[in-house]
């Protein structure tokens, strides 16, 4: 029997990789009210069950086994029709797959065709291809299931439309970025052209590096955006659809704002780090609270993620540490409402420059001392977190990452970073937003000159140029690949472009070995860029 009538309920949720159990109990809530609420179809994201993405967790036989069971529990329990992803294996291949359940058993199942394997994606690893698809006829109605990167490939949904589909569902696992709502536009603008309602489901949360937005929407057959979840929440949406002269249209939703901006960065900077700390089971983090503007902001985005209650703040002085930077500290955390104590770190400063001074006899004090002491600092972190349970937070931005200043074993320490991926002079931006919010930050951390305070009177700008100078050569050199002499041509100094270049490359090993952080703009240090460590090629010069 062919119906006009459809109650679809969009079921914008946060999986956890791996937790089978748990993602199908999640489904099953969610199914419960989609009932309550009339739906006759609930859709879930892109390999639901499993979480996304699931890389070589996949490959184990068990785990697909684990997940074909959860869907047949699923399939064979009562409520409303669901389409959601799984993987799938048939004929000795691995698929990732979106499957129709309805009437106590899974009614169809279809294969992703067009596999992501760029930037943060790398599928064709873990799955094979599916075939192109072709609809699934249920109440009568052609429908068409591309998954994710098959929606953004011309040749799927074009498929699609010539099987007759008069209606698509997509599943998604599409991951946030600064410009993803551009990037979407672009990439469904020939949607026009298809002329077919689109319905995009996309999962929300954080998974390691990547945090997924949500931000599901439907558009018309004219490509009309005729529903929005909120962007970073969970949610369940219900949509009425109702089919006339031949075409489905959305008669009912809501339509949220989209989250853009500076408000998007902090929130995706804010649920990545909440669900770290959680989904790993950690109680809360600590990290060092130095006066400055890292540690500030880091401190602030733990705060608004986790509760004050669940974080620490440590400030650990030496003696080149000034008062300015004491009171600081304290005045951000109090501001902040979370717990701050004071380590004195100069007692083991002066042991290990007492242990060393035989070797170092003779030698003038360099960087190895500024070394120590961020060392020590570490240590003191880590001795906290072992003792008490938190994870320690690391505070350094990506300007700093990516020019090596910054150090192993030190202020490197942690089990995560919220601005691994935010340049510096973003980091005063997003501080002056927070701030507007409401006062979290004092006004001195975010205009005082920025210092590590290792030496007497040291400021950043002794080791590197002015931040507005490194982070727009920086920008050149990472998000887009500019060639250093077309960097040069925009007035910046060809030697300092070149030695910029240079102290990208060489700090490559320590980014290796830095903690994982979120993944904000185009181009991040990890999943995104990945070169080698040894390298000896340098761009030429005019």
């Amino acid at each position: 029997m062919t119906t006009s009538a459809l109650c679809i309920a969009t079921a914008q949720l946060n999986p956890i990789v791996g937790d089978v159990a748990g993602n199908l109990e999640q489904a099953r809530r969610a199914r419960a009210e989609a009932a309550d609420k009339g739906a006759d179809l609930v859709v879930f994201p892109e390999l639901f069950l499993l979480g996304y993405p699931p890389e070589d967790l996949v490959l184990r036989p068990a785990v697909e086994q684990a997940c074909r069971e959860a869907l047949e529990t699923l399939a064979a329990e009562d409520g409303p029709a669901v389409i959601i992803g799984t993987p799938w294996a048939e004929e000795g291949r691995l698929h990732n797959a979106v499957a129709l359940l309805d009437e106590g058993r899974v009614q169809a199942v279809r294969f992703k065709r067009e596999l992501p394997n760029y930037a943060v994606f790398d599928e064709k690893r873990v799955f094979d291809s599916g075939p192109l698809p072709e609809p699934v006829t249920w109440r009568g109605i052609r429908i068409g299931l591309p998954i994710c990167e098959d929606i953004w490939i011309e040749s799927v949904p074009r498929t699609l439309k010539g099987h007759g589909a008069e209606l698509f569902i997509s599943i998604n696992g599409s991951p946030w970025r600064r410009t993803i709502e551009a990037d979407r536009k672009a990439a469904f603008s020939r949607w026009t052209e298809i002329a077919v309602p689109l319905i995009f489901v996309n999962q929300v949360g954080g998974q390691d590096e990547l945090v997924f937005d949500g931000a599901s929407f439907s558009w018309d057959s004219d490509g009309n955006e005729v529903q929005r979840l909120t962007g970073f929440e969970t949610a369940l949406s219900i949509a009425d659809w109702q089919k006339s002269g031949g075409r489905w249209s959305c008669v009912k939703a809501e339509r949220a704002p989209v989250v853009t901006g500076l408000e998007a960065d902090w929130a995706a900077m804010r649920l990545a780090l909440a669900d770290y700390v959680d989904k790993n089971g950690f109680p809360g983090v600590v990290l060092g609270m130095s006066g400055g503007i890292d540690s500030a902001i880091s401190a602030a985005v733990a705060a608004d993620a986790l509760g004050p209650d669940r974080v620490w703040a440590v400030m650990m002085p030496s003696k080149y540490t000034s008062q300015d930077s004491l009171d600081d500290a304290k005045e951000c955390s109090k501001l902040l409402g979370i717990r701050h104590d004071v380590v004195d770190v100069e007692p083991a400063i002066a042991a290990f420059g007492a242990t060393l001074a035989g070797v170092f006899a003779g030698r003038d004090p360099d960087t190895t001392e500024e070394n120590i002491q961020s060392r020590v600092r570490g240590v003191v972190l880590m001795a906290l977190s072992n003792k008490f349970g938190p994870m320690v937070l690391s505070t350094g931005n990506k300007s700093e990452m990516a020019v090596g200043y910054a150090t192993l074993y030190g202020d490197m320490n942690g089990g995560y970073n919220v601005l691994k991926d935010i340049y510096k002079t973003e980091v005063y931006e997003l501080a002056r937003w927070r701030n507007q919010q409401g006062l979290v930050i004092p006004e001195r951390i975010i205009t005082k000159a920025p210092s590590a305070e290792l030496k007497p009177d040291q400021t950043d700008q002794d080791s590197l140029p002015d931040y507005s100078v490194l982070d727009a050569i920086l920008n050149g050199l990472v998000e887009s690949d500019t060639a250093p002499d077309t960097i040069a041509d925009r007035g910046f100094d060809p030697d300092l472009v070149a030695r910029i270049e240079n102290m990208l490359y060489r700090a490559e090993y320590k980014r290796r070995q830095a903690p994982p952080g979120v993944k904000i703009g185009s181009k991040n240090f990890g999943r995104d860029r990945r070169y080698p460590i040894t390298n000896k090629f340098r761009a030429p010069r005019r």
